[in-house]
């Protein structure tokens, strides 16, 4: 366990992003000092912490004095390297821990994860080359898209196949990588929850946002949701419960759900803060940034 850690102590955060930003000013108001390490040139978040490291992800001296500066090491996006969360969790307590990354960067790691849990996804098939996309399209059907299993995120490493002649085209598309492909799923609204799990494991979550996607990226996301999200938040909320109780995990965990006639249906999540819970820094008693740091 991290105990409580005294004001003045440094909170390392992995990733320079706008999330590392939003991470780092509650963290100062609560007393803390940030230690931002990203291999960017660029970074956003370091521009209200107090420290910054920019180096690579796989460079294990500076990681080592990163992990020596600091109390306690998090993340701001999921894109780290596992291998770098196992290092760091040799010298330094580094919640989420690596095999809640490894689950979450990972598609097809992911999708098995849940429905194991008893989760309910779209149809998937594993696709490791290009014959395995032919039998898949032949289970699946289409339309359907095919994603990379890592990587595959704001509309980057995915291609939507209309019919099964598309296969060539989407293969190539993606760089005939290690792949899934995801039948469609029909859906009313796409929602997310967010929550929250502490050391004692102890949960809360916010209210879920209905979000809409632009070229696959997040648009808007709208509270209140309409009286279908509301009906699903529950058992939602439960089959995030079970993710973050096998993972063991500790801060903010997201899940986003398609709502459908039929119960929601996960779709991806992602063990960090998340874009659609901007609304919670004014909206909420204690934000997502916030809670994640206490």
């Amino acid at each position: 366990l991290i105990h409580m850690l005294p004001a003045g102590s440094i909170i390392g955060i992995l990733g320079g992003g706008q999330l590392g930003r939003m991470l780092a000013v509650p963290a100062a108001q609560l007393g803390y000092q940030v230690h931002i390490y990203a291999p960017d040139a660029e970074s956003v978040a370091s521009h209200v912490s107090a420290h910054h490291t920019r180096a690579a992800w796989d460079d294990e001296q500076r990681l080592a004095g990163f992990a020596a500066h600091c109390d306690v090491v998090t993340l701001e996006f999921e894109n780290v390297p596992v291998d770098t969360i196992r290092f760091l969790s040799g010298h330094v307590a580094a919640p989420p821990r690596a095999n809640a990354l490894d689950v979450a960067r990972d598609s097809l790691k992911e999708k098995s994860f849940v429905t194991g849990l008893g989760g309910r996804t779209a149809p998937y098939a594993a696709v490791p080359n290009r014959a395995a996309l032919d039998e898949a399209i032949a289970r699946i059907g289409t339309p359907a898209i095919l994603k990379t299993n890592r990587m595959g995120y704001d509309g980057k490493g995915q291609f939507r196949l209309k019919t099964a002649a598309d296969a060539d085209a989407a293969w190539e598309a993606i760089g005939g990588q290690s792949a899934i492909l995801e039948g469609f799923v029909s859906f009313d609204h796409e929602f997310s929850v967010i929550m929250v799990r502490g050391q004692d494991g102890e949960m809360r979550f916010w209210d879920s946002s209905v979000n809409v996607h632009e070229d696959g990226i997040l648009a808007t996301s709208t509270l209140p949701p309409p009286q279908l999200v509301v009906d699903q938040q529950l058992p939602a909320r439960k089959m995030m419960a079970e993710i973050a109780e096998a993972l063991d995990y500790i801060g903010v965990l997201t899940g986003e759900f398609f709502a459908t006639p039929t119960g929601p249906v996960f779709n991806e999540m992602a063990p960090r803060v998340h874009n659609s819970g901007h609304w919670s820094i004014e909206g909420a008693v204690t934000s997502q940034f916030e809670n994640h740091i206490r």
